[in-house]
């Protein structure tokens, strides 16, 4: 079977979880073609041959939070230019290869192009979780206005695809207009994640989406006894406590696997890798991202960690003194095989898609 494989390009998460997905389908033999946006398109065009560079969405950050009116303006004023360089993809790369079927990792572009020729859309993302199943109200307390306008944009961004995969650590129970389309996984993890073996050490690491947040290092500092590795920032430094290091695949895998804790955004990428190997999360989501939001407050609910709408010390003191616990609730959990629902469910979706 052909299909056109659209990932979005916001964030490394979309592509490390794509790639997984990717190397299962050309490994049955599937052609596959990749439309991609941002930074996403160059961490993938090292792996695949097939890679379509695409323009989307970008978002703006201030202060560690999601900037909204930045985001917006910049999303209006790059607009017209984006269209036309995406009109080019389409008529250059896309329409000669007459896939057969599409799959949108929460990609408009792919998506688009499936409607207009009538292909069966299958849609493996993280995001759906919000809009097709239901939550209590602790999960949305403080955060309406947040879920709603998140909410809406998820059904209108991927309407009436064929098939949903939501990628998820919780699982709450699926809306019953969504049951007949839709299948909770476990999240997806990378091969460098399976093959990595957990140890019990000493340091904490630390991810940070944005290198906006002026308050973090002064506040990792305080505590003096603590070794913190911190990645995220985009320069290699030693600062008292904190070493803090560029990006690099395998050596950001081999500190989480042998991290004692983990302190992150809200992203399920990352907790979903670092309870795999579990490590328990203190998680200062990105504000105004309401998925970030959700996915904190599930850890909590779960018993996994603990979250604050900052990076506050004494909620920090406090997540470090019960690491140890945390810990030991996700060792109680029972663990998933791997990634086999995921390519369960791919397979099933595919096979229904080829029915005449």
């Amino acid at each position: 079977m052909k299909i056109l494989y659209g990932v979005v390009g916001e964030g490394m998460g979309h592509a490390t979880r794509s790639k997984v997905v990717l190397e299962h389908l050309l490994g049955l033999g599937h052609r596959v073609k990749i439309v991609v946006s941002g930074r996403a398109y160059e961490f993938l065009k090292k792996s695949f041959e097939e890679v379509v560079q695409i323009q989307g969405l970008e978002i703006s950050y201030l202060d560690g939070a999601m900037d909204r009116d930045a985001t917006f303006a910049k999303t209006v004023l790059t607009a017209p230019g984006k269209l036309l360089d995406n009109v080019g993809a389409y008529y250059d790369e896309v329409a000669m290869f007459r896939p057969d079927a599409v799959i949108s990792d929460f990609e408009s572009f792919a998506y688009l192009f499936g409607r207009r020729h009538d292909l069966p859309i299958l849609s493996i993302d993280n995001q759906q979780v919000i809009s097709r199943c239901w939550h209590e109200p602790d999960v949305l307390e403080g955060h309406a206005l947040d879920f709603q306008t998140t909410k809406a944009f998820i059904r209108l961004k991927l309407p009436s695809c064929e098939q949903y995969i939501v990628t998820t650590f919780f699982y709450p129970d699926i809306k019953e207009k969504y049951r007949a389309n839709t299948v909770l996984v476990p999240p997806i993890l990378r091969e460098a994640i399976l093959r990595a073996t957990p140890t019990d050490g000493e340091h904490v690491i630390v991810y940070q989406t944005s290198t906006s947040d002026v308050q973090l290092l002064e506040v990792l500092q305080r505590f003096e006894q603590q070794k913190f590795v911190v990645y995220g920032l985009r320069r290699d430094e030693i600062r008292g406590n904190c070493v803090i290091k560029n990006f690099a695949e395998q050596g950001f895998i081999d500190d989480l696997a042998s991290a004692r804790a983990v302190i992150a955004n809200g992203g399920l990428s990352l907790i979903g890798e670092a309870l795999a190997l579990g490590k328990p999360i203190f998680s200062v989501p990105v504000r105004h991202q309401f998925e970030q939001e959700m996915n904190a407050r599930y850890l909590v609910k779960l018993g996994y960690g603990m979250t604050s709408p900052e990076m506050d010390g004494d909620v920090l003191g406090a997540f470090l003194g019960d690491a140890h616990h945390f810990a030991r609730n996700i060792r109680r959990t029972p663990q998933h095989d791997a990634n086999a629902a995921l390519f369960a469910a791919v397979d099933g979706a595919l096979a229904s898609f080829a029915k005449p």
